[in-house]
């Protein structure tokens, strides 16, 4: 069974964000919504996912939060 957690954050702080929940290392997927709730960007991440692969990964994620003042940051979480 997977544990679902939603961050609110402000457009700025979404890189930093997603950076912290990927070192977590239990995260599945990372889900972007806007104020209203329509999801803005989706991203599946997989195991071993580092450095370069991260790198373009981010950058869609950074355009795509310049765009928002603020949004919601949905995270399906491996089980532990």
């Amino acid at each position: 069974m997977s544990e679902d957690n939603d961050i609110k954050v402000a457009g700025e702080h979404v890189v930093d964000t997603v950076r912290r929940l990927i070192k977590e290392g239990n995260v599945r997927r990372i889900t972007i919504k806007n104020s209203e709730g329509e999801t803005v960007l989706s991203v599946p991440l997989t195991i071993g996912v580092i450095g370069v692969a991260i790198a373009p990964m981010l950058a869609a994620i950074g355009a795509v939060a310049s765009l928002l003042t603020e949004c919601t940051i949905s995270v399906d979480r491996d089980p532990e």
